[in-house]
């Protein structure tokens, strides 16, 4: 068996975060519909117990992204991977930021457009991530 290492563990922190916030998201975008015709309160609650988690993976997030970026030399990248990271940074904040005036949201526009741009960012940030680490 091969042997894990710090990297290992910072990667594995970082690729579950990511799969509870972008899964997460996704998950409750197809299950809207159906809790509505439970009950038309039922998503809100549903979402605010998601944000037990979502948050705080979002954190785990934050901090292994700095984590990340502190284990490379990034003097020693490409211009194409320091403009990637950066996107993938930008993309990322938008994400959390839209999922918080999505969480504070008082009418239905704003509800619906800040939870389709968290949801629509978080992919694109998922997949920088991925080309980052590919690249």
């Amino acid at each position: 068996m091969l042997s894990p290492s710090a990297a290992t563990l910072r990667l594995f922190l970082h690729v579950l975060a990511a799969t509870v916030w972008v899964g997460g998201q996704l998950t409750l975008a197809g299950l809207v519909p159906g809790l509505r015709a439970i009950a038309p309160d039922a998503p809100r609650a549903v979402a605010r117990r998601f944000n037990r988690i979502a948050w705080p993976a979002f954190a785990v997030l934050i901090l292994t992204g700095l984590w990340n970026i502190a284990a490379i030399d990034v003097t020693d990248t490409s211009t194409e991977y320091q403009v990637t990271l950066f996107l993938h940074i930008t993309i990322a904040a938008v994400s959390g930021i839209s999922a918080a005036v999505h969480a504070g949201a008082t009418t239905k526009v704003v509800l619906a457009g800040a939870g389709a741009l968290s949801g629509l960012s978080a992919i694109g940030a998922l997949f920088l991530g991925v080309l980052l680490r590919s690249g």
